[in-house]
């Protein structure tokens, strides 16, 4: 169903207008092609995704090992949390049916995955791994910043030319689809891709006499994708639930006392299940077997883990380092140390 222009899903419910059957973004396929990436093996690439991928295939190996970066980098942002980003093996669409529904997490799942195409790609070019970039050409001559004046010298991250890949690349699917969830996946690619760039910093070197500032030599680096990853959480936390606007251009919030999401925040349509069990149907796995904190009171303890069903206790012993000691000059001696500790389960459904 393409999006309506007459803005008939600001009146119908949400279900009956918002979604289609679709498959989602099959690029993040090529983590488990790894070095086999073959641009005729990845199901649901559209006609442009394909051209590109045939067109510079070290562009597409780079990003073929960085889609198990930003996987990884969402397991460990959700690692607490009753969904923790779990993947379905042998599905191209690496997230099962979850992502069917446009959810927060939906929308998480794209800023991140944009943003981490983008870090891939730009750490590539810096490390010369890619013929078609390299450092940014545009990053020559003289400059200045609050501490004075500089000159750019050294490898600046090449991170505009990622981002105008990143967005032609992850971009083409959802142009063509032209439907609202199109619209949703278009603003969270966006906002992942700006949060990169949003932690840029001037590194400088100084020279001079007896160690003094008097000339600066700086460049411009992207920060670890750790960064990125705390700060799409925080936007996760955040999102914002909003309908289609009635011209189907863009956003309208659910509720008045929401504020305008800007540029950098997420947007989704559908409440998020709530992950207690396994269900088919929502691509939820549950939170049976999943350890958690009985003493804590935040998204891992045993009552928000296991959605009040309880949790079972096993004493397992494991081995860690202890009365570590500096030792002249440089290195760390420590003990191995054996313990018993509990591990605490929830428990499956009934």
């Amino acid at each position: 169903m393409n999006f309506l222009p007459s803005g008939i899903c600001l009146y119908l419910s949400v279900a009956t207008c918002w979604f289609t059957s679709r498959v989602d973004s099959s690029w993040w396929y090529m983590g488990t092609l790894g070095s086999q990436v073959m641009c005729d093996n990845i199901p649901g690439l559209v006609s442009k995704q394909r051209q590109m991928c045939r067109q510079q295939p070290g562009v597409m190996q780079a990003i073929s090992g960085g889609v198990n970066e930003w996987i990884s980098e969402c397991q460990h942002q959700f690692r607490h949390h009753r969904w923790n980003c779990n993947t379905v093996a042998r599905d191209h669409s690496v997230f099962g049916k979850l992502l069917h529904r446009s959810s927060r997490e939906a929308a998480f799942v794209y800023a991140i995955s944009s943003a981490g195409m983008v870090h891939t790609l730009t750490r590539a070019c810096s490390q010369g791994e890619l013929d078609s970039c390299s450092c940014d050409p545009g990053k020559k001559g003289s400059s200045h910043d609050t501490k004075g004046s500089f000159d750019w010298g050294g490898c600046s991250d090449h991170v505009d030319h990622a981002i105008k890949f990143t967005q032609a690349f992850v971009d083409a699917k959802e142009k063509k689809e032209r439907d609202a969830r199109a619209l949703m996946n278009l603003h969270n690619n966006r906002a992942g891709r700006r949060a990169v760039k949003r932690f840029m910093t001037l590194e400088c070197k100084c020279h001079g006499v007896s160690g003094s500032c008097n000339i600066r030599t700086c460049w411009l680096a992207m920060g670890d994708f750790r960064q990125t990853g705390d700060y799409l959480l925080k936007k996760y936390n955040s999102a914002t639930q909003v309908v289609m606007n009635r011209y189907g251009t863009g956003f309208t919030v659910t509720h008045r006392k929401l504020r305008k999401p800007t540029k950098n925040d997420l947007v989704y349509f559908e409440d998020s299940p709530d992950y207690c069990i396994w269900d088919h149907e929502s691509g939820s796995v549950g939170t049976g077997g999943r350890v958690c904190n009985r003493t804590s009171h935040g998204a891992d303890s045993c009552e928000v883990m296991c959605c009040g069903r309880g949790y079972d206790t096993s004493r397992v012993s494991r081995t860690t380092k202890c009365e570590c000691k500096f030792q002249w000059c440089c290195a760390v001696h420590c003990r191995d140390c054996h313990e018993e500790v509990d591990v605490h389960t929830c428990k499956a459904q009934s």
